[in-house]
């Protein structure tokens, strides 16, 4: 079975990652969402609100599995026995900042990163911006899935 980690703060989940995880189940048999905690970053959404996010996104796809992890993901991937971390795109600059990372999971385990580019629709949206919007009572509900509630 082909496995694949997705892993991020998903603070909170938006369409642009579920555009990730769509196309990723077309490459692999399971994929892992693994949503996690960054200690630079201040949160807007406990990690369990964001697991039920994910995992209600999610319910009726055998082959997307929702787990929570702390520590580096390449110790994730390998407690999972996963060889493949997917990683989304959006843009040139988010493309340099994942292909260092990738390079250094890469020289810590033999894991190989799998990027997706979103669709030029959801190639704007991300989780910071849309705390801003939910911060200043905007309407948020257009970038994320249905099961984002606040």
């Amino acid at each position: 079975m082909k496995r694949a980690v997705f892993p991020g703060s998903f603070d909170p989940i938006t369409l642009g990652h579920c555009e990730i995880i769509e196309k990723a189940i077309q490459v692999f048999d399971q994929v892992i969402v693994a949503a996690g905690n960054n200690s630079k970053k201040n949160y807007k959404f406990s990690l369990e609100q964001r697991l039920h996010f994910i995992s209600s996104e999610f319910e009726h796809n055998s082959n997307v599995l929702v787990e929570k992890y702390e520590g580096l993901t390449v110790d994730f991937c390998k407690n999972q026995n996963v060889k493949h971390i997917i990683r989304g795109l959006r843009n040139p600059a988010d493309f340099e900042f994942e292909k260092k990372i990738a390079l250094f999971n890469n020289s810590l385990e033999d894991i190989e990163t799998i990027f997706f580019l979103t669709s030029p629709n959801n190639a704007f949206i991300s989780s910071s911006i849309v705390r801003e919007i939910i911060e200043n009572d905007g309407d948020y509900k257009k970038y994320v899935p249905k099961s984002v509630t606040i």
